[in-house]
């Protein structure tokens, strides 16, 4: 075994990672007092939008996979908001927004999915009451926690411009305009209160039964006063975002009334006797599955390990699926994706001849564009920035009964949007990611869904549950995860090894976010992978940049072992996550 930070966490009762310690300590607390995955994971989820609102918040989304044991099939929440009524190409024109939307403000938020996304799952898989699930967060929003490193960094470097633009945000986290210090305990009363509404309404309707309490919790948050209070706040409020103009929301109450987060079926594909399942084209989770039909054609055992033809082989396949992602992908209810198409072995058969073995590919290459589609913008001229990685975060648990659950709540951070007074939250950015082009898959429209990044992931063996796995990191978690889980499955590492391990991305395509930039070529490295091998890589056409040692994601697992029952667990020791199991 090689080098690892962790040691695995094992068990047979149940297992928990989150991408904060405090979050993992509530979902194993779900499956102490008899709860199932569905239960800790939901539990996680709303401790991590308290904990860690510089990633992720109640205005965002969370995509989530489920495993039912009892129902001995994989589901998938659909975890994206949409599109406001008023959220038109043409209103965009009217605003002087022609070709980008703007990453910040108001103007991107979308329909929050959060809170719909995790009651719906209490009511369909799980077994405990959201009072029981939400009460860990509670405390912690009413009594405090201790304010940790990356959060201190983000209050500090965001407060001029909160001062400036966003004096609600201050009131809550920089109160008087002083960052607190590391450990100091901080709270948020204001979002205590919010999510306490939920609790109330479940209380006084639990007569009707669980599903009907739960449907009036949600209730309060999409139909009642929390859903008045943002519209009105949004609508009533202009800041400047990235246009470099102020704008108020186009959000509407009815929006709100009409959103519903659906229960439905995942997509997949098999690599080498596994079945890897994926959120559909909503999210990017099919370029994970599209980059395993390529490298499934290599024998990458053979190669070495994060050696020059290894990373030159998983880079230029990254490439063709990103590219494929970007051209096709988009909300399925409106697009017509050529999934079975993407999907396919024999398409991946034909793209795998593109891979030069010496040579690394500078153009965008997309696969059976229509004609006359618009092609992807070139770079921008000068230097390129590391792309940022942060902005969402992780967690999955899996218990004793083989459930599971891999979810990635993101949006709603604080960094973009001010915080909606009296609730303790702002609204999400995701509209950033839709096209103003009217023949793109991914084109704006009301009530569509725009094709996120966030990507959970959750495997199967033979049909039985075998593991689940995610991280943060916008267009690089589909490039993270895929080597933490080549490392376990081609390279035979353990689950700890496989995460320490130095990664890379490529940043050659066009991103999702703001300005949304393509970098031809470019591939960034841990500075852990040597200098021979960087040198290596840019003798055949890569340009490489080092980022720090240990810079890329918090890439987290969870394996079941159907067999022996044993469960074990690994998180990354890049920020604050933490597994937990007994």
């Amino acid at each position: 075994m090689g080098f690892t930070t962790r040691p695995v966490i094992m068990g047979t009762h149940g297992a928990v990672a989150a991408g904060h310690y405090l979050a993992a300590r509530a979902g194993l607390r779900m499956l102490e007092v008899g709860g199932n995955a569905i239960d800790a994971g939901v539990a996680m989820g709303f401790a991590l939008a308290l904990l860690k609102p510089d990633q992720n918040g109640i205005g965002g989304e969370s995509p989530i996979l489920i495993y039912a044991a009892d129902r001995a099939r994989v589901s998938a929440v659909n975890g994206q908001g949409f599109a406001p009524e008023a959220a038109t190409m043409a209103r965009m024109k009217e605003l002087g927004i022609e070709d980008i939307i703007p990453g910040d403000g108001f103007l991107p938020a979308m329909v929050p999915s959060m809170v719909d996304n995790y009651v719906t799952s209490l009511a369909v898989f799980g077994t405990l009451p959201l009072a029981e699930v939400l009460a860990p967060a509670l405390e912690m929003a009413e009594h405090g926690f201790p304010l940790h490193e990356g959060l201190r960094g983000s209050i500090q470097s965001n407060l001029e411009r909160w001062q400036e633009h966003y004096p609600s945000t201050v009131e809550v986290w920089a109160p008087g305009g002083r960052v607190p210090e590391i450990g100091q305990v901080v709270t948020n009363r204001d979002w205590a209160a919010a999510m306490g509404l939920l609790v109330e309404a479940e209380r006084k309707a639990a007569r009707r039964g669980r599903r009907a309490a739960l449907e009036a919790a949600r209730d309060v948050f999409y139909k009642g006063e929390i859903a008045k209070t943002i519209v009105t706040f949004a609508r009533e409020t202009e800041v400047i975002d990235a246009s470099g103009r102020a704008h108020a929301g186009l959000l509407a109450e009815a929006d709100f009334a009409a959103f519903r987060a659906r229960v439905e079926d995942p997509i997949g594909t098999s690599y080498r006797g596994l079945m890897v399942y994926k959120c559909n084209t909503w999210c990017q989770g099919a370029v994970f599955l599209q980059q395993l039909n390529l490298l499934e054609g290599f024998d990458l055992a053979a190669m070495e390990h994060n050696g020059p033809d290894y990373i030159h082989t998983v880079i230029e396949c990254a490439k063709l699926a990103f590219a494929d992602r970007n051209a096709h992908y988009g909300d399925p209810e409106f697009a017509e994706v050529p999934l079975g198409r993407l999907l396919s072995k024999e398409y991946a058969e034909e793209r795998r001849r593109l891979v030069d073995a010496q040579q690394a590919s500078r153009e965008d290459r997309p696969g059976d564009v229509p004609p006359g589609r618009r092609r992807e913008p070139a770079a921008p001229e000068g230097e390129w920035p590391l792309t940022h990685t942060g902005d969402t975060t992780r967690c999955c648990a899996v218990d004793r009964w083989g459930n599971m659950i891999s979810i990635t709540p993101s949006g709603g951070w604080f960094m973009s949007s001010p915080v909606v007074p009296g609730l303790g939250f702002p609204l999400g950015t995701r509209g950033q990611m839709f096209e103003l082009d009217p023949e793109h898959p991914n084109c704006l429209q009301p009530r569509k869904r725009p094709r996120t990044t966030l990507t959970p992931s959750l495997v199967m063996k033979e049909g039985k549950p075998w593991m689940v796995f995610g991280t943060p990191g916008g267009d690089s978690q589909d490039q993270w995860t895929l080597q933490f889980f080549l490392n376990y499955v081609d390279f035979g590492m353990n689950l700890q090894e496989a995460v320490d391990k130095p990664t890379f991305h490529s940043e050659h395509f066009r991103g999702s976010f703001h300005p949304r930039a393509a970098k031809p070529g470019s591939v960034v490295v841990e500075g852990r992978i040597p200098e021979g091998v960087r040198k290596a890589l840019e003798a055949r056409g890569h340009v490489v940049r080092a980022a720090g040692d240990w810079a890329h994601g918090q890439v987290e697992g969870i394996r079941y072992d159907a067999e022996t029952g044993l469960i074990s667990a690994a998180s990354s020791p890049r920020g604050v996550s933490y597994a937990m199991g007994w």
